[in-house]
């Protein structure tokens, strides 16, 4: 998987910002109906907690994942993905800055 871009989306102008900005999003919505956010997370460690299944996408960057339930930490970098359960939660710990698409669902 390796999203360059998105056409005839709907943006959501007002940026998502967590973490006292360690990450920054927006969410776009596609043509389709999909719903997707791309953003950054800048070096730390943070957790998520999910409501809907999601897949991540990195564009860039390097961070190490790890699901909730786990005990084992995974290296990620640009160009892979991981996938996250809904009602859930991951935590990740970013290295180089992470350029991510969120795919919901």
């Amino acid at each position: 998987m390796s999203t360059t871009q998105f056409d005839s989306v709907s943006v959501t102008t007002k940026a998502n910002v967590y973490f006292d900005g360690k990450c920054v999003s927006h969410s776009i919505v596609l043509a389709d109906g999909s719903k997707k956010s791309l953003g950054v997370i800048l070096p730390s460690s943070l957790k998520f907690n999910t409501g809907a299944p999601e897949v991540m996408e990195l564009v860039e960057g390097a961070c190490r994942v790890k699901l909730a339930g786990s005990d084992t930490w995974v290296a990620c970098a640009g160009g892979q993905s991981f996938s996250v359960g809904a009602n859930t939660s991951f935590e990740i710990e970013v290295t180089q800055a992470v350029h991510y698409v969120c795919h919901f669902g």
